[in-house]
Formats: structure tokens, C-alpha cells, sequence
């Protein structure tokens, strides 16, 4: 088995993804409200990539969910705060959902064998599930506006990290990229708090007020939920 790792999603090629089991990262912050919202209870996230889209998958009972520019989108149920997807708001619920890049990777990531959704919130449940489905895993990093982004970086560093710990996949093969993430993973562990703040999108999100978002987003396994792509939705693996 093999780990390989894109920095982008400008950077996906559907047809190296066949086979392979997927796990789709943006932290800031569309997995983690996923992860978020399934762990609360939700009943399914159905992730697309246009407001029109969104609209039209609308049903009655429903919460539509996204951004653009980071802001909600007029009209819709909820933002892209995973402070806004806890249980007491989605339990039993089907919530639509599109964002910027976060939705985009996972409607790209289709052609695997397997899509999962990873964040820093369920990286070690994430990575094993993803282990258990022994294929070839590539982990995509979103990015912002398909360029590279250093929390999405970070946190495929923390699954590989997990990945060395599990007996079996220490010999794994992974790519270039892969090891310089889990090297900067290493090196940033220790204070990932002030990582995710100083990066890129963590100021962003300072800026237009969201700065509890990002102390949330940076926690490591807070839920051992993984989300996994079945039948056009986004449901929780159940082990």
C-alpha cells in the first residue's frame, strides 16, 4: 500500500484517484463542520459544488449550508462555522452544503473507490478507517482557490503521523510531499495553535471575526466519526 498526498485541488487528476481510497482535508473549514455535523447527529451532509445546486437539492426539512468568501450565503440555513453544525441545531438532520474549495475536492474526489472526509477533529479515526479499506490512499488537501494551504498541510502531516504509530503501515511507501508534511507536522506539533493562526486563512478568518473557528478547527481527534461518501451523500462509517 501506498500514501500519497496532492496540494491542491487544481492539482487532482481523476483518473489516478481509481481504486483508491480518498481522504479530502479542508480544515478551514468545510471538514471540519462535516466531521462537526455527522458527530452531532446529523442524518447526512450532500455536498455540491454551486449555490444553484444547492438550492435545487433542497428539501423540506432541510438545512442549506455553505459560504463564499468565508461569509453565508444569503438565504441560507447556516455559514461555514463548524460552531454552527453542532448537535443541538443538526441532530436528525439532511444538510446541503457548498463552499468554495471544500465541496469542490470532494465532487472531484468521486472517481476513487473510496472518498473519506479528515480534519484535525477525527484525523487518528480517520486514517485507520482508511488503513482497514486497504487500498492505495491518497490524501487531498484543497487548498484555497487552488493554491496550497499550510492547515490543510498540517493536518494530512498529523494522519500520516498517526499512520507511522499502527503496527503494519510503518513501511508504507509515500510520496515527496507526503514525508515534507509529515517532517512539518513534526516540527509544528508541539505549538499547532499558533500554526493555524498565523497561517493564511487563520488570519483571513481573524479579519471577518471567526477566531474561536480556528481554535476549533485545530483540535486533534475531539470525535472518532468518519465521514465516507455513499449513494450521493456524505453519511458516518459505522465500524
Amino acid at each position: 500500500m501506498k500514501i500519497e498526498t496532492i496540494a491542491s485541488l487544481n492539482e487532482v487528476g481523476v483518473q489516478e484517484l481509481a481504486g483508491k481510497t480518498v481522504i479530502v482535508i479542508d480544515v478551514l473549514r468545510a471538514t471540519s463542520c462535516i466531521v462537526t455535523a455527522l458527530a452531532g447527529g446529523c442524518r447526512e451532509v450532500v455536498p455540491v459544488e454551486t449555490v444553484g445546486q444547492a438550492k435545487q437539492a433542497f428539501e423540506e426539512g432541510s438545512l442549506l449550508g455553505g459560504e463564499r468568501s468565508c461569509r453565508k450565503i444569503p438565504g441560507f440555513d447556516l455559514g461555514n462555522s463548524p460552531l454552527e453544525y453542532l448537535k443541538e441545531t443538526v441532530k436528525d438532520k439532511r444538510i446541503i452544503m457548498t463552499t468554495t474549495n471544500g465541496t469542490k475536492a470532494v465532487q472531484k474526489a468521486l472517481k476513487a473507490e473510496n472518498v473519506l472526509i479528515g480534519s484535525m477533529l477525527n484525523g487518528t479515526a480517520c486514517i485507520r478507517a482508511a488503513l482497514q479499506l486497504k487500498k492505495d490512499i491518497v490524501l487531498i488537501c484543497a487548498g484555497t482557490q487552488h493554491v496550497f494551504s499550510l492547515e490543510d498541510g498540517l493536518c494530512a502531516g498529523f494522519l500520516l503521523d498517526e499512520a507511522d504509530k499502527i503496527e503494519g503501515a510503518r513501511q508504507m511507501e509515500i510520496d515527496d510531499l507526503a514525508l515534507a508534511l509529515l517532517y512539518g507536522y513534526k516540527q509544528a506539533k508541539s505549538d499547532l495553535t499558533q500554526a493555524f493562526h498565523r497561517c493564511a486563512n487563520g488570519r483571513r478568518l481573524h479579519k471577518l471575526g471567526f477566531r474561536q473557528d480556528v481554535f476549533f478547527c485545530c483540535q486533534q481527534n475531539l470525535y472518532l466519526t468518519v465521514p465516507i461518501w455513499r449513494e450521493g451523500r456524505l453519511i458516518e462509517l459505522l465500524s
